[in-house]
């Protein structure tokens, strides 16, 4: 069994903004792969289906960020899940928009929500890093990541989390660098290469 973990704030004020993007990749494998109805479950929401012929747990915690981590360790602790199959989704300023990347383990590069599951549960868990940009200050970095993706900046966002859908199978194989290359493919097909951040010239 895998636990796939969205990142984002709840509440329909938040559901638009650059840090939910976690919440609606899960959304979306969600929809592509027909799992559950949500549930309240673990102080989160909570769908369960089969991707791939495996066993799959969707979490969306319900805490606000900076204690996603009690949400995740109760499931994973429950469930029995070990952190080899955790999958956290999350917004990545250190990308730019419409770019993924994967890793296991390593910091949290300021973001709350990877601060508090690492202090719960350790750092070993895959993260599937998706670009948003930074907005080049780092006294902004708050508001940017709390305010909406801006309407040029849906097309790209819709892409991403149908391509990581469509892709999902990939994620529970663990064949990372295919699913990489295929997000990178399907955001190039759709001309996604080299998006700016609102405002960029």
């Amino acid at each position: 069994m895998l636990l796939f973990v969205g990142l984002g704030n709840p509440g329909r004020e938040y559901s638009r903004n650059r840090h939910n993007i976690g919440f609606m990749a899960l959304d979306a494998i969600g929809r592509r792969h027909n799992f559950s109805a949500p549930r309240a479950k673990f102080h989160g929401l909570l769908r369960e289906g089969t991707i791939g012929g495996e066993r799959v747990l969707l979490l969306q915690p319900q805490t606000y960020m900076n204690e996603s981590g009690r949400s995740v360790g109760e499931a994973a602790r429950f469930h029995k899940i070990g952190l080899a199959d955790i999958v956290v989704f999350h917004d990545e300023m250190d990308l730019p928009p419409a770019r993924l990347r994967i890793k296991v383990g390593g910091g949290d590069a300021g973001h709350n929500g990877l601060r508090s599951i690492t202090a719960h549960m350790g750092a070993n868990y895959k993260r599937i890093r998706l670009g948003v940009g930074h907005p080049g200050d780092k006294t902004l970095v708050h508001s940017y990541v709390l305010s909406d993706f801006a309407k040029s900046e849906e097309p790209w966002v819709e892409t991403m989390c149908g391509a990581i859908a469509d892709n999902a199978t990939l994620i529970v194989a663990g064949e990372d660098a295919s699913l990489q290359n295929k997000l990178h493919l399907a955001m190039e097909a759709a001309g996604f290469a080299q998006v700016k951040r609102p405002g960029e010239k």
